[in-house]
């Protein structure tokens, strides 16, 4: 079976603790019916595997990359599940101005990635 390297894993691992958490946070706006102490002990449910799959992610990763870098490849991973989430699941349309927002996002996190 082949291995993920080591500058790999913790950006899938990131990408998949995301969509948990992206999951218990903005999951039950579709359900704004719902009682609010309910979604709240789902999102904690939800949020529980988001935090098995973050803190390995994040330890392991530091043997690849600095604090500042795994935060800013969350922060980036955070945009990009967010984006699908809000177009696919909650039918939010992205606009121009979002494209551009992300853009400049992105060109910041380039700049933590440039050895100055």
């Amino acid at each position: 079976m082949p291995t993920i390297p080591p500058a790999i894993l913790p950006i899938v691992m990131l990408f998949a603790s995301n969509c948990f958490m992206t999951f218990a946070w903005y999951g039950h706006l579709r359900f704004k019916t719902a009682p609010l102490a309910l979604v709240v002990m789902a999102s904690w449910g939800i949020a529980l595997f988001e935090y098995w799959l973050a803190v390995p992610a994040n330890r392991w990763g530091s043997a690849v990359y600095s604090p500042v870098e795994l935060k800013t490849i969350q922060e980036v991973i955070t945009l990009i599940v967010f984006a699908g989430f809000s177009a696919l699941y909650l039918k939010e349309p992205l606009g121009w101005n979002h494209a551009v927002g992300f853009a400049l996002i992105a060109a910041g996190a380039f700049l933590i990635f440039q050895k100055g």
